[in-house]
């Protein structure tokens, strides 16, 4: 089940066999329990990979309900990311997707990777992974309101982060990250932290900390099989993404067991994508996972 990158990093951790019994909740259906959360949910993050092979990570909210399993082989997402964003025109076609559906309010998190096509305004999906993950490294966050009116996104786009895109990431307690293996199957994972914990080495390069997991390792398996991926970064204050793509690399070097991290990664940007008016939904300021290792040392 599990593919030759994966199986690489389960091994260099010593964590194959914790994997392979952990690997046992993964379903190819959706489960009751399962729809009645994604039904629930204002909005969800998805990843897939552009018609270059890029790979990006897109957020779509809109109302309860807008996502909704019909049937344990069938997801429908009744919208598409925002105007503007990269992957808007290819799930307008179809694409192998990741996707993450997070509630904030209660640290709980549900992960489906599989193939979508256009249904409708937005696209059906038929899962082939379908499975939850501990709510660890997640900061609780509740909806403090949001706009009623739909604004129109604007894009802005670059090759190297401006000094607010930097100050928003390294002040950031969370971002999410799309991968894709060596057949282009993708996965959308969550990644978290107090602030500080992703580094600004430069305005094209990142550095974070990988803290364990559920030693399945997706996103690294698929860093180890391929390097490019996307972040998400979402300014939970006011409805902003910023969408990074480019290549990730593996640094073992970089591990800090006291302060419980296996390896680091090290991303180098292709592509910035700075969207307004992504999400209506407004948050309150995040109270921080107890299961996050000490403050990191923020820019680098």
């Amino acid at each position: 089940m599990y593919h030759s990158g994966e199986l690489a990093v389960q091994r260099r951790l010593g964590q194959h066999a914790i994997a392979a019994r952990v690997g046992r909740m993964i379903r190819t259906e959706v489960p009751a329990a399962a729809a009645a959360f994604l039904a629930e949910q204002p909005m969800i993050v998805i990843a897939a990979a552009d018609d270059e092979g890029r790979v990006w990570t897109s957020l779509i909210a809109g109302p309860p309900g807008f996502v909704h399993a019909d049937d344990p082989g069938t997801i429908v997402i009744e919208a598409l990311p925002a105007p503007g964003d990269p992957l808007r025109d290819v799930l307008r076609r179809g694409a192998p997707i990741g996707l993450i559906a997070i509630e904030p309010q209660t640290r709980r998190r549900m992960r489906v990777n599989g193939s979508a096509e256009p249904a409708g305004n937005g696209m059906r999906i038929v899962p082939d992974q379908v499975y939850s993950n501990c709510p660890k490294y997640i900061s609780r966050r509740h909806i403090a309101g949001g706009e009623s009116v739909p604004q129109v996104s604007e894009a802005h786009i670059g090759q190297a982060l401006t000094d607010r895109q930097q100050e928003l990431i390294t002040g950031a307690d969370a971002f999410f990250i799309g991968s894709a293996d060596a057949e282009g199957n993708a996965d959308a994972s969550h990644r978290g932290g107090n602030p500080g914990f992703v580094q600004v080495l430069s305005p094209r390069r990142l550095r974070w900390p990988d803290y364990r997991g559920n030693s399945m390792f997706m996103t690294l398996g698929n860093i180890e099989a391929n390097p490019r991926c996307g972040l998400l970064v979402v300014d939970w204050s006011s409805g902003w993404t910023i969408q990074l793509t480019g290549t990730a690399e593996i640094n073992w070097e970089e591990a800090d067991s006291s302060a419980g991290a296996q390896c680091a990664v090290d991303f180098e940007l292709d592509e910035v994508v700075e969207l307004t008016q992504v999400s209506p939904l407004r948050w309150t300021a995040p109270e921080l996972s107890p299961a996050n290792p000490g403050p990191a040392t923020g820019r680098g």
